[in-house]
């Protein structure tokens, strides 16, 4: 018997896997997929996925279609509990998260039931650069005020760079950011700007920003004052970077921990189990799309950088943030712990 047991088993698996292959084939025929957004409807992630979503689907075997939902929740960790909870796991449900998701689980573990780890990242469509920046009638102007003017900076929810970035740069550096959270979406921020009940956003992305309000940048009605990045984007040179300020090894690795989720800047993920074949499909559907003429043209035309990673990219860049040092996570949390009045 034993003698027979090893060919009986290589002719299973002979037989199985070109019908696994086949099944991530043929699944997605007449399926729809949906990309659910982590954030406010209209917002720089919400614009990214749907121009996205409008070309996807042409790579994908079987030609499925798209639709885009929103899910706002405390900076995606809704998104987050409900991918790893209640989704289907079939391939057929996308997150599109805020950036800050995968590290919440760091500083938040009170209300994040999920593990990023077992999330099956699919890729991230560019790397991204935070902005700080104020109204042109602020009084605020470069990174030298900061240093000695209160700022009020508007923001969504603790665990978005917005409330994030300010918070820690104002507990190493001694910057006066005084954060308001509690605001819908960007653009509700953007208003309230214009109306003078905050002077600006302690951090947005770049992306977002240029898609949302060329206008203000071409009529110069703000003012950009440090840029959250590990170098210089070359559209804004002379801007200075929060690396700048740091003195000390232990300043330079808290920063590192924060600034690390823009190396992923606008990922998407799958939920736990969803099977490897349609996985891999997915996976490779997205890096088709990133180099997609028509989708190239109309990111162009909406103003969204593309400088695609990776699915297999992000998931290595999720499990080393998620191996950070404790006591580099705990100097980090404990800046949070304002998390935004």
């Amino acid at each position: 018997m034993a003698s027979i047991r090893g060919p009986i088993i290589a002719l299973l698996i002979a037989l199985t896997t070109p019908a696994l292959a086949q099944d991530a084939q043929s699944f997605f025929k007449d399926k729809q997929i949906r990309i659910i957004v982590g954030s406010a409807a209209g917002g720089g992630y919400d614009v990214n996925a749907r121009a996205i979503a409008r070309h996807y689907g042409k790579h994908i075997p079987g030609a499925p279609t798209f639709v885009v939902q929103t899910l706002v929740g405390a900076g995606s960790i809704a998104l987050g509990n409900v991918m790893q909870g209640s989704t289907p796991r079939d391939g057929t449900v996308i997150g599109a998260p805020i950036n800050g998701m995968p590290t919440s689980v760091l500083f938040t573990p009170e209300v994040t039931k999920y593990d990023p780890e077992k999330f099956l990242w699919i890729g991230s469509s560019n790397r991204e650069t935070q902005v700080s920046y104020s109204w042109h009638a602020s009084g605020i102007t470069s990174l030298e005020d900061l240093k000695t003017k209160d700022y009020l900076a508007g923001a969504t929810a603790p665990g978005t760079t917005q409330v994030d970035y300010p918070l820690v740069a104002a507990a190493l550096f001694g910057l006066r950011y005084k954060v308001i959270s509690g605001y819908k979406s960007t653009t509700d921020i953007h208003l309230a700007m214009e109306r003078g009940e905050v002077q600006g956003m302690g951090s947005n992305g770049w992306l977002s920003l240029k898609t949302l309000h060329e206008d203000w940048l071409r009529e110069k009605k703000i003012h950009l004052l440090v840029q959250f990045n590990f170098e210089a984007n070359k559209e804004i040179p002379g801007v200075p970077t929060i690396f700048t300020l740091a003195k000390t090894e232990a300043e330079r690795q808290a920063l590192a921990l924060m600034v690390a989720r823009l190396e992923y800047g606008r990922p998407f993920f799958l939920p736990p189990d969803v099977p490897a074949d349609r996985v891999a499909v997915l996976r490779r559907a997205f890096d088709a799309t990133m180099k997609d003429p028509e989708f190239l043209a109309e990111a162009e035309k909406l103003k969204l950088d593309i400088d695609a990673l990776s699915g297999e990219k992000v998931q290595e860049l999720v499990k080393t943030a998620m191996a950070t040092p404790p006591d580099v996570v705990a100097r980090v949390k404990k800046a949070l712990e304002g998390g935004g009045k």
